[in-house]
């Protein structure tokens, strides 16, 4: 079967890397994350992961009791070069070539985000792992996707979410009735503040006609179903 998507970000929350302990880095969510990206790649995918570090350090949360915010997204932004060297070994004991690009240059673990080099990688079928953020503090490793996206010509970014499986009407955990939608506009993300991603990462996709399909990663096999194009989640695109 024809997969709908030839080049997708993969979007890593650093909570959905924790798993149900909330903190610090599961080896397990790592391992079945790197499984069902190498049977992403099997099906001739390109696939760039952007890595968030809320499980280590939240920038936000810290400013918050009082540290400058610039430092503190700077921490959290090492934060993420952790997550992404994990899912880089457990993409290698896959046997998944890969290699990790951070906007802040630590040439000794990681390779200096360069475009047209990532581009080649993808290319020649390396995951490419994007850590560092932006390189800016004031920026979310959402806005983060949304940029690389659009600098790599991706044709999706795959929202992995851990616990929910799109994008509801309210929290489905506090919320019985609460419904999911199946499409939505970015418009309407924006106008109802729906936390899809934040404002400006939003913005930027819909600038550049990226559309976001918000999954669960705790479901095996998803993002195979993702990038096949099946109807899971909640797809957020421009209004036709």
């Amino acid at each position: 079967m024809g997969m709908k998507y030839r080049r997708v970000v993969l979007k890593l929350s650093g909570e959905a890397l924790a798993g149900d302990g909330g903190f610090g880095i599961s080896s397990e969510v790592v391992k079945t994350v790197a499984e069902q990206i190498r049977e992403a790649t099997a099906l001739g995918v390109q696939v760039a992961v952007v890595v968030g570090g809320g499980n280590i350090w939240r920038g936000a949360s810290a400013s918050g009791q009082g540290m400058e915010r610039a430092h503190a997204d700077y921490m959290g932004m090492l934060a993420t070069v952790l997550n992404a060297l994990a899912l880089q070994d457990a993409l290698e004991k896959f046997e998944v070539p890969s290699r990790v690009q951070t906007s802040i240059e630590m040439r000794q673990v990681a390779e200096p985000y360069i475009r047209r080099r990532a581009i080649r990688h993808l290319e020649k079928g390396r995951v490419v792992i994007f850590a560092g953020g932006t390189g800016n503090p004031f920026f979310t490793t959402d806005t983060t996707a949304a940029l690389r996206a659009a600098e790599i010509d991706a044709d999706v970014i795959l929202m992995a979410k851990n616990g929910v499986d799109g994008v509801y009407t309210a929290d489905p955990q506090k919320v019985a009735t609460a419904t999911k939608y199946e499409t939505l506009s970015f418009m309407t993300v924006l106008s109802q503040g729906l936390g899809v991603m934040d404002a400006t990462a939003t913005s930027l996709c819909m600038d550049n006609d990226i559309p976001i399909l918000v999954f669960s990663i705790s479901i095996e096999g998803n993002i195979v179903r993702a990038v096949r194009g099946d109807e899971i989640g909640t797809i957020v695109r421009r209004e036709s």
